[in-house]
């Protein structure tokens, strides 16, 4: 039995809610359960020096937990002076999960910054991250497009992503802490609203895992990204 008491094929309690953010040209506030993650997209009119010239634009992204989205109070990575491994690991993910399906040509030379900020965590922020980063992104574009800056369609498909691990020796998806913390295998998969994969991060925490049952995680979040990229599309219909 799962801690959360759910199926071993359940989700947590999924919301996607568009336009919390006044200022921003995108938003998006993703709950996984107890997981909350607030994410803006910002549309600048500007490039890295190493992409002026080429015709095309770019998307990146930041991450950050608030120091009280954790049980224990995190200290600011402001204060110390530099971002841990960690941080850097997640939103290097991200922003190449999301120009994965990019047109970066149609999109101009202009970039959009996608700032992922954890207001709450309880397992599986940077999957929390993904998903609802793909929401404020699309509210950038589609806010470009009323105002003429693109024509062309510059998002070619959805992209979500799922955490799936081992927990009790059954697969299951979408870990919350309780059982992240305790599994004996942890993966992450990020994939397009087609099926395609974008990344897979896969760790035998305790026991190292059979190809099975890589392949039963695989089945999981295939069924998960799939219900996660009709809840995108319902949030941005």
């Amino acid at each position: 039995m799962r801690p959360s008491r759910r199926a071993p094929d359940e989700l947590r309690a999924v919301s996607l809610e568009r336009g919390v953010v006044k200022y921003a040209e995108g938003s998006c506030m993703v709950k996984f359960g107890d997981t909350h993650v607030l994410v803006t997209a910002t549309l600048e009119e500007r490039l890295p020096p190493w992409l002026k010239g080429q015709g095309r634009g770019w998307v990146t992204a930041e991450y950050g937990m608030l120091p009280r989205a954790t049980l224990e109070r995190t200290r600011r990575e402001a204060s110390a002076g530099k971002q841990n491994g960690r941080t850097v690991e997640i939103q290097r993910l991200i922003g190449r999960s999301l120009r994965a399906t990019l047109d970066l040509e149609a999109l101009g030379e202009r970039q959009i910054t996608v700032d992922c900020d954890v207001l709450q965590a309880d397992g599986g922020t940077r999957t929390a991250s993904i998903t609802g980063a793909w929401v404020a992104l699309a509210d950038c574009i589609g806010w470009m497009k009323t105002r003429n800056m693109v024509k062309a369609n510059v998002l070619r498909d959805n992209v979500a992503a799922i955490s799936c691990g081992i927990y009790n020796g059954t697969p299951v998806l979408d870990l919350d802490y309780a059982e992240d913390s305790e599994a004996d295998t942890d993966a992450n998969f990020v994939m397009t609203g087609d099926g395609r994969i974008i990344e897979v991060q896969g760790t035998a925490e305790k026991t190292p895992f059979s190809e099975a049952e890589f392949l039963a995680l695989m089945g999981l979040a295939r069924k998960g990204v799939a219900r996660l990229v009709d809840l995108q599309k319902m949030a941005v219909a």
